[in-house]
């Protein structure tokens, strides 16, 4: 029914059943928003929630219009800004690792360039139900993207990096005590998985920023690919800086993170829950 219905419609449908989600949801959101944004009153981190849920019910909205999703029509939903930073990876040859996050529709933004540019590789821990995650796959891979399995990706992604391909990874969810290292985030320490930086060291990808953010002025969605993250080696550093990197996308467009997920969740040995 969303794929076929006007768009505005899907989007207005979609928002008022989120708003019927648990309560505590919301009140995650706002935990999160008093870490990262101290200053803000109460009514200002309310608008960005509420923001948050219409770009939630932008991007279910969306992805249900994969199927008439083409080459030729693309443009309609997304465009390109920093796309030459692609351009200028590829060309090094170590493969390309995009740093994403649940920043706008991070759905669109890996199916668009399949489109718009080349397959890649994305990501994803399968969902508990088996044949809702065989549908999401389906869907997801109708751009020419690879699926890859969270709980078994490494020597796939190795490949294709050798290979001199792009892969995605969300890298803005908590992960536990004995699975990450903490790094700064809105000045708050965040449990990381440091995986990311391991492979991209090992590699010699060049990681780049993406997020596909709405744009209210284009009626469309931007796919901004930002300047590289510099890699080190030195595992924590360069978490770090890909970390810096997603909270200035955030900082740009708060009201398009999802909130309700609980980053901070993980805390250093001593401290207090913080939900």
């Amino acid at each position: 029914m969303l794929r076929w219905i006007p768009f505005g419609v899907a989007v207005a449908i979609v928002r008022a059943l989120l708003l019927l989600m648990p309560q505590r949801l919301t009140r995650f959101a706002d935990i999160n928003l008093q870490l990262a944004f101290p200053n803000l009153g109460s009514n200002q981190r309310r608008k960005i929630i509420g923001g948050m849920w219409l770009s939630l019910a932008r991007l279910i909205a969306t992805a249900a219009r994969f199927p008439r999703m083409k080459r030729e029509n693309i443009q309609r939903w997304i465009r390109y800004d920093g796309f030459e930073h692609f351009e200028a990876a590829r060309a090094r040859g170590s493969g390309v690792l995009f740093a994403t996050g649940h920043l706008g529709n991070w759905e669109l933004s890996a199916f668009a360039h399949g489109l718009m540019s080349r397959p890649m590789g994305i990501v994803v821990r399968p969902l508990d139900n088996p044949r809702l995650d065989e549908f999401v796959t389906r869907m997801r891979s109708l751009s020419g993207n690879r699926v890859l399995d969270r709980r078994g990706f490494i020597r796939p992604l190795l490949q294709m990096l050798k290979e001199n391909e792009a892969a995605g990874i969300l890298v803005d969810q908590n992960v536990l005590l004995n699975e990450g290292i903490f790094v700064p985030f809105f000045g708050v320490p965040a449990c990381v998985d440091a995986t990311f930086a391991k492979l991209a060291a090992r590699t010699g990808a060049t990681v780049i920023p993406g997020f596909a953010v709405w744009d209210d002025a284009e009626r469309r969605y931007i796919l901004k690919f930002y300047p590289p993250v510099p890699i080190t080696g030195d595992t924590v550093a360069d978490t770090a800086r890909i970390h810096a990197a997603l909270e200035a996308a955030i900082r740009e467009h708060p009201e398009q993170w999802l909130w309700i997920h609980r980053r901070w969740k993980t805390r250093p040995p001593g401290e207090p829950a913080l939900y």
